[in-house]
């Protein structure tokens, strides 16, 4: 009997979501074929089989999380194939008893039955919490902190907690790290593009004035390490793409962009989108990211304050397209204007970089071509 655990699936993944079996107990597979379908940071992947043989025994159902190395697929018989996948043998009778949880010892004077610590009871006489009335959820019947809470927060709290998965849970760790690490900041400009033709592609516009700042301020095209306390400057640039999606953001990579003509550009991004939606982009056009794009005025907003995903070191966001009265040669006119805001790790990049980064920006965007 061999056991197969879930692979390394990319740099930095540590865990990952089953989405579906292609395999079922009793099958004969062979070496290459699809096991099952995992979720890992923001991309579906298919786990090939490292062997041929059958299928023993499947750990996970879908919708369960696994971290890498975990047991994934017990075989039994045929050979493994020279792939390079990791795959540990045991017996299979080795099975790791965890000893059973130890239930609280109720205090003196607790109401009959109830099982909880004394922290927890504490807890509940300060929030005026009755510990008869509250429904344990903690091991074996005990009750928990976050029992009391939602006991006392009202009847509105105690609806079931829905447990993110793939590209939210994603997102929400992401999001973690980020407020953890960055110390942002933000400046802001409007573009007046009231020169621009009929029906002009507001998205390559913005990435060609992105790639035309980072050639004029390279601290922007950068990544920032804490623990070096240092950066590194790139000399291409590679721009994380922003997409909203029913299933949360997700942020495919277009790759030098600064040297790609118009037309290059958008059959990329077009194939990159198809891509997301599809949930089919491969986990190496999730990273590397130099600098990131959020277009969110294509649903609603002006300027914003964004999220900075380290390494990187700052993120260029565009508002909602609209018509303003601005003054052109001291007469009122009424143009075009494109909001745009610009977040900076004020950790590796200074204000007046970021002020002149903008300003690029800015001055790109107002050209009529």
């Amino acid at each position: 009997m061999t056991t197969f655990k879930l692979p390394d699936l990319g740099e930095g993944l540590q865990e990952a979501e089953i989405v579906a079996w292609h395999v079922g107990v009793g099958d004969h597979v062979v070496a290459d074929q699809p096991l099952v379908s995992v979720e890992t940071e923001k991309a579906v992947v298919e786990v090939p089989s490292p062997q041929s043989g059958r299928i023993a025994e499947l750990h996970g159902t879908v919708g369960d999380v696994l971290k890498i190395g975990a047991p994934l697929v017990e075989f039994e018989g045929g050979e493994r194939a020279d792939s390079g996948t990791v795959v540990g043998t045991i017996p299979a009778e080795r099975k790791e008893q965890k000893p059973p949880p130890q239930a609280s010892r109720p205090a003196a004077g607790a109401p009959s039955g109830v099982k909880a610590t004394p922290a927890v009871r504490t807890l509940a006489e300060r929030l005026g919490v009755n510990l008869a009335e509250v429904a344990p959820t903690g091991p074996d019947g005990s009750i928990t902190r976050s029992d009391v809470e939602q006991a006392a927060a009202g009847p509105a709290a105690k609806g079931a907690i829905e447990p993110l998965r793939g590209v939210r849970r994603a997102m929400a760790k992401n999001m973690e790290r980020a407020h953890a690490e960055v110390v942002p900041a933000t400046v802001t400009e409007m573009a007046d593009v009231g020169d621009w033709a009929a029906g002009t592609d507001v998205t390559i516009r913005l990435v060609r004035a992105i790639a035309a700042a980072c050639a004029a301020e390279p601290a922007l095209n950068a990544w920032y390490f804490a623990h070096e306390t240092g950066r590194r400057l790139h000399d291409h640039v590679d721009i994380g793409i922003a997409v909203d999606t029913p299933d949360g953001l997700i942020v495919p990579t277009m790759r030098d962009v600064g040297r790609r003509d118009a037309a290059d550009l958008r059959r990329g991004l077009d194939a990159l989108k198809r891509d997301v939606i599809a949930r089919k982009v491969p986990l190496e056009e999730l990273r590397g990211q130099t600098i990131t794009l959020s277009n969110f005025g294509m649903f609603s907003g002006i300027h914003a304050a964004l999220v900075v995903m380290p390494p990187q070191v700052a993120i260029l966001g565009a508002g909602r397209l609209r018509d303003l009265v601005v003054a052109r040669g001291g007469v009122p006119a009424v143009r075009s204007v494109l909001p745009i805001s610009l977040t900076f790790d004020h950790r590796a990049v200074m204000g007046g970089e970021a002020s002149r980064f903008l300003a690029v920006v800015k001055a790109d965007l107002e050209k009529p071509e």
